[in-house]
């Protein structure tokens, strides 16, 4: 069988991961449809792929495809997630899952309805890296961890396309488009410890400044509305910690992509991949040769996608756990609002 693929949103991130993804897996998909809002874009992306069906009406497509995938702003992935899931549709839609916990609840709930598999994007965990991360935590050579640190950090490089800095349409800002990879693969690393305090902190002071330096186009300082940069403290049930901080915008020397955690074995951090460890009296460190390729990630998340759908594979991103990922960011935006602790 082969799965018949419909896109909805033909913007950035559809062009350069989900689509190309799509194409080299001819085998067990195709790419038979297409939707966006923006009509011109969406005729001459047809017709530059070849494809027949198309409509600025997203449900135009869905009784035509078999699973679709959802690249559009965060506001319509409840509602579109759930249409799609009516109509008989498997669901790769991009995260973050949706705006609120309640909306994701809603999409994991009509997921189970109609029994149809319901997927995030949160690509990270596709790389080598991660794999081999996954595997040394499962293996126990880690130990209990007992402190984690994520960073997520951009030198001024707040995205001047599309609609990432319009509240209304994203919810939010760095944290919701950036810091979410992080903090997903901090939690899937640490699969059940259930996360019990929020305490965060969002800012968005550069952005909202005239004259700035931005290496990724214009951004509006007047309507700027959302979060450049957020830090958090988040405490679990075993009594460990994870310490969060992602940014769009800071001052600082470089980027820095971060993921390191402690446990009462040994360390581990992932970029590079690194192990810390005692022996013999002195402290060691062993490396991996081992990389964060986005592009490969992205080609393993779709073919996971499919297989999954076509019932040859287990996904490896589960809703349930997407919705975890939502909880957090929701708990950090109203622990920042409060100026308090959030306890879930």
């Amino acid at each position: 069988m082969t799965l018949k693929i419909g896109v909805i949103g033909v913007g950035s991130i559809a062009i350069n991961r989900h689509i190309p993804a799509i194409l080299k897996l001819k085998e067990d998909a195709e790419l038979v449809a297409l939707s966006d809002t923006n009509e011109a874009l969406l005729i001459e992306t047809a017709e530059s792929l070849g494809v027949k069906t198309f409509s600025v009406d997203y449900h135009d497509i869905l009784q035509e495809v078999d699973a679709v995938v959802i690249c559009t702003p965060n506001k319509f992935h409840a509602e579109m997630t759930i249409e799609a899931l009516r109509a008989g549709c498997h669901v790769l839609c991009e995260k973050p899952m949706g705006l609120t916990t309640a909306e994701c609840e809603l999409m994991l709930a009509h997921a189970k309805k109609h029994q149809k598999l319901l997927y995030l994007g949160y690509h990270y965990r596709h790389t080598d890296v991660s794999r081999l991360a996954k595997k040394m935590m499962v293996s126990g050579d880690v130990g209990n961890v007992l402190v984690t640190r994520a960073k997520a950090m951009r030198q001024r490089k707040v995205p001047g396309w599309g609609v990432f800095t319009n509240k209304a349409l994203q919810g939010g800002g760095s944290l919701i488009d950036y810091g979410c990879h992080v903090l997903d693969l901090a939690l899937w690393l640490q699969e059940g410890n259930e996360p019990v305090e929020v305490l965060g902190r969002t800012y968005n002071a550069l952005s909202r400044q005239p004259n700035q330096v931005n290496e990724w186009g214009q951004i509006n300082h007047e309507t700027f509305d959302v979060d450049d940069h957020v830090t958090a403290y988040i405490t679990f049930e075993n009594g460990s910690s994870l310490m969060l901080e992602c940014s769009w915008a800071a001052n600082i020397k470089e980027d820095e992509l971060h993921l390191s955690l402690s446990g009462d074995k040994q360390g581990m951090n992932l970029f590079p991949f690194e192990c810390y460890y005692p022996e013999f009296g002195v402290m060691h460190m062993s490396e991996a040769k081992v990389v964060h390729d986005e592009i490969v990630a992205g080609d393993r998340q779709m073919k996971n996608f499919i297989l999954s759908c076509l019932g040859k594979e287990e996904p490896a991103i589960k809703a349930e756990e997407a919705l975890k990922v939502n909880e957090l960011i929701e708990a950090i935006y109203k622990s920042s609002r409060l100026g308090k602790s959030v306890k879930l």
